[in-house]
């Protein structure tokens, strides 16, 4: 089997998407996120911004390799609202995302499947509407040198096109590189195999 070093998510937030049933108004959002803290702040803000609002459902998947996720109904009943919106996060493949629904209550029950049907619609159009991008999982490397080897290294770097993420160049110079992960164990030999230079992995 080959092993996957890409993954797919939103470059950036995604406007509002509406959708209304029987008079409930269900507001999509969709957020690129890369931590719970992320989450929290993004649900925090909408809450203020929607406070006359009766749920905010919401679901999101972090991580490439290891991932984590959380579905969340927010008083609505029993997986009718978190997993509708989770389920569209999985049919469209796609990680390190927060989708919330807001829900204004329009005054007629919807029903438990009309619910699913409307939070799982709202994160569809939502996802619809985002720019989802293809990133690769990266491995990085810290590479320490002294300054006369700073050819050498410099020349790796232009020929395996390797992406610099950070850089202190002085008498004993640091360099934190990025690589895709199916390259990274021939990038880690070359340098390894170098006199006066050390690779580790961060």
């Amino acid at each position: 089997m080959v092993e996957k070093d890409t993954y797919k998510t939103i470059e950036t937030s995604t406007e509002a998407i509406l959708f209304k049933e029987k008079n409930s108004k269900f507001i999509g959002y969709a957020y690129p996120v890369l931590n719970e803290d992320e989450v929290k702040l993004h649900i925090e803000t909408l809450k203020k911004e929607h406070h006359a609002a009766r749920h905010w459902c919401y679901a999101y998947q972090l991580g490439t390799e290891n991932i984590s996720y959380r579905a969340n109904d927010d008083g609505e009943p029993n997986n009718s609202a978190g997993m509708p919106i989770y389920g569209q996060i999985q049919s469209f493949e796609v990680t390190n995302i927060l989708i919330v629904v807001v829900r204004y209550f329009g005054g007629i029950k919807l029903g438990v499947g009309g619910l699913i049907s409307a939070y799982k619609t709202t994160a569809q159009l939502t996802l619809e509407a985002s720019k989802i991008v293809k990133k690769t999982i990266n491995v990085n490397y810290l590479i320490s040198f002294d300054y006369k080897n700073m050819n050498t290294v410099m020349r790796i770097i232009k020929e395996k096109n390797l992406n610099i993420t950070n850089q202190k160049l002085e008498l004993d110079c640091q360099i934190t590189i990025a690589v895709r992960k199916k390259e990274a164990a021939s990038v880690f030999e070359i340098f390894n195999h170098l006199f006066e230079i050390s690779i580790q992995e961060i």
